[in-house]
């Protein structure tokens, strides 16, 4: 039942007004936001935005319903208006507030309840009503409808344990390796819910320390796979409500799996529904096109410069970490939003003021969105996708760097793919591609990416990448995997590559899970399980990443035999070799030098019958005083086929 400040609202926004500033004596009791919330937001510093705009459930100390809060920036409209489900969407009905000079302006609606569907209707100073979503929607309509929801969390989570451990997670001196995931191909039809259950226990089997989503912030598009986001505070509606969206982190959590999210802050659609041109004018994007319009994708570049738009974006970066516990963001098409010139031509593009091509302005978004994430949640991830030699991307923002925790390591992907795209017998005039990641392997911290980007457009799935027989498709890829999961760096693997999909990623269909039933799949499959458990056990593969110590070559020119070989140290001494040879000839008798005498083993061999290999193994290894490569120890191997070799210093 409505109390008399109730019906006085109702009275005071029954009918349309022209008025632009508070009534004389106005005082909305529900209102979510202070003085020091529109100081702040002016000023770009506002951390939690997400509490003061958007939709704000309102209930009595006892939960009973009163209402809800409306507040939304848009500071060169003449008018605007709420309109929802509950008013016939008629723009007539609520008109909103200004407060002040601020540009946000608000309203309360009694008795309006989670899950109603709303727009804001915002007048233009041209005078044109456009209907917006609300750009802090925190759940939406599913697509292609566009409405906002009112949304009011009631999930208990139930992972204290993981986030007490999080806090004092050290990513670059422990073990990482991902699962990258698109969610609506890798099991179709699966909810929220239903993936906590099949990609938890997938996930646990095969042994992945992260998952990384491709975007779920929703997104109109389904084949832009999420990277075209009208969204930025709600998870997609495709798969279940932002409730059940939690309960896939927490229930991942508990399994001890980490939960990163894509996230997307260099551009956004041109869709008039939702950011674009919200007020009427350029408000989160730039008017210039040079400077505002994304040339290779259709889209419009935020205004990183302003105030209250890098507020918006760092706000979305703390909002999933915060309210959704996930473990880390990878930051999406970083080199698009450091480089002004960015896919342009001459007299397309504006350089900075101090006659340069970097955007500086980006520059200090970025630096302020890992720079507070860090600070407020210690143990997350920050990761870049960069993709040129920008410098200091993993620095800290005190040294003037990006201040990310991992950058891709997009030169080592290249390199070794086109390494192994090469014929074995031409391999020899190409041996540098496959070695020269280590000239650059500690400039940054590095996380190592076979994605998404490597298997569409054309591009054919990754065992297709290479030449020779469907054997040696297969050999060679399970020799790369144990190469790249030897070598510095973390680790990222896009779903399907775990068991040698044979066709091209396509986002509306789904993963070729029959293939797994049939030897050659699934003993590439069974590899990366061991692969991962293997490596999490060995402080060897991870505890030194970031260190140049941690590594050291054992044959590093060896190109005519398309071989080469290195060790891994641990800080306590423990020791992995790794030897790839990427010829598909056996070198049955191949020395190897060794830094130690003892007692090595073999612990993992990317031939073994059991992953479809021919098995050249070797069931033990006989340390010699032979020097060789100027090292006083060395062996004689067995070193298979397109195959790669794991020895353990016991």
């Amino acid at each position: 039942m409505r109390g008399d400040f109730s019906k006085r609202i109702l009275n005071l926004f029954g009918k349309r007004s022209s008025y632009q500033s508070p009534p004389v004596g106005y005082l909305n009791p529900h209102t979510t936001l202070g003085e020091l919330d529109l100081y702040l937001i002016t000023e770009g510093r506002h951390e939690k935005l997400w509490n003061v705009l958007g939709a704000h459930v309102k209930r009595t100390e006892s939960g009973e319903l009163i209402g809800t809060a409306f507040a939304v920036w848009a500071p060169n409209a003449r008018n605007v208006s709420l309109i929802s489900d509950h008013n016939y969407w008629d723009k007539n009905t609520n008109p909103m507030i200004p407060l002040g000079s601020n540009g946000i302006w608000e309203i309360f609606i009694p008795d309006l309840a989670p899950g109603t569907k709303y727009k804001f209707a915002i007048q233009g100073r041209d005078g044109r009503w456009v209907d917006h979503a609300d750009p802090l929607a925190r759940q939406t309509e599913t697509p292609p409808l566009t409405a906002s929801i009112v949304n009011e969390s009631e999930y208990n989570w139930s992972d204290q344990e993981w986030m007490n451990h999080r806090a004092m997670y050290q990513p670059w001196r422990a073990p990482v390796s991902v699962y990258e995931v698109h969610l609506g191909s890798w099991r179709p039809g699966l909810n929220y819910k239903e993936l906590a259950i099949e990609l938890g226990n997938y996930l646990e089997q095969q042994g992945f320390t992260h998952v990384e989503f491709l975007p779920v912030t929703e997104h109109p598009y389904s084949p832009s796979w999420g990277y075209q986001v009208t969204s930025y505070f709600a998870p997609t509606s495709r798969f279940g409500t932002p409730d059940e969206f939690r309960f896939l982190i927490d229930h991942l959590h508990k399994l001890g799996i980490g939960v990163l999210l894509d996230w997307v802050p260099a551009h956004f659609p041109k869709d008039e529904w939702a950011l674009a041109r919200f007020d009427g004018t350029a408000l989160y994007e730039h008017e210039d096109p040079r400077l505002g319009e994304h040339p290779d994708w259709g889209t419009l570049i935020f205004n990183f410069g302003r105030n209250e738009v890098r507020n918006f974006l760092v706000a979305s970066a703390l909002y999933w970490l915060e309210e959704f516990h996930i473990d880390g963001l990878r930051v999406d098409a970083v080199a698009s939003m450091l480089y002004l010139d960015y896919s342009r031509k001459e007299g397309e593009w504006l350089p900075n003021e101090f006659g340069g091509r970097e955007n500086l302005a980006a520059v200090r978004l970025l630096q302020e969105a890992t720079a507070t994430a860090y600070k407020q949640f210690p143990g997350i991830m920050m990761i870049a996708e960069e993709s040129t030699a920008w410098g200091g991307v993993t620095k800290p923002t005190s040294e003037n760097g990006l201040g990310f925790g991992f950058k891709w390591n997009m030169g080592w992907m290249h390199d070794t793919l086109q390494y192994l795209s090469h014929e074995p017998v031409h391999r020899v005039y190409h041996h540098n591609e496959i070695t020269f990641s280590i000239l650059y392997a500690w400039s940054e911290n590095f996380l190592l990416p076979l994605s998404h980007d490597e298997v569409v457009h054309g591009k054919g799935a990754l065992v297709n990448k290479f030449p020779g027989d469907r054997w040696q498709k297969l050999a060679t890829l399970r020799a790369l995997y144990g190469f790249m999961w030897a070598h510095p760096g973390k680790k990222l693997l896009f779903m399907g590559c775990e068991f040698a999909q044979n066709d091209e990623w396509n986002s509306e269909k789904s993963l070729d899970w029959h293939l797994t039933q049939y030897a050659e799949h699934g003993g590439v499959q069974n590899l990366i399980s061991d692969l991962n458990n293997s490596y999490k056990e060995l402080p060897a593969l991870w505890e030194k990443d970031v260190f140049s110590e941690g590594f050291q070559w054992l044959v590093g020119d060896d190109a005519s035999a398309n071989t080469l070989a290195f060790i891994r140290w641990s800080d306590s001494g423990t020791a992995i070799a790794c030897i790839s040879n990427f010829s598909p000839v056996p070198h049955e008798n191949y020395r190897l030098p060794l830094p130690k005498n003892g007692s090595w083993v073999e612990i993992l061999n990317t031939d073994d019958d059991k992953y479809g290999g021919s098995g050249v193994t070797n069931k033990s290894i006989v340390v010699e005083a032979n020097q060789h490569r100027g090292f006083d120890f060395s062996t004689v191997l067995r070193v298979p086929p397109l195959g790669t070799v794991w020895l353990e210093l016991k």
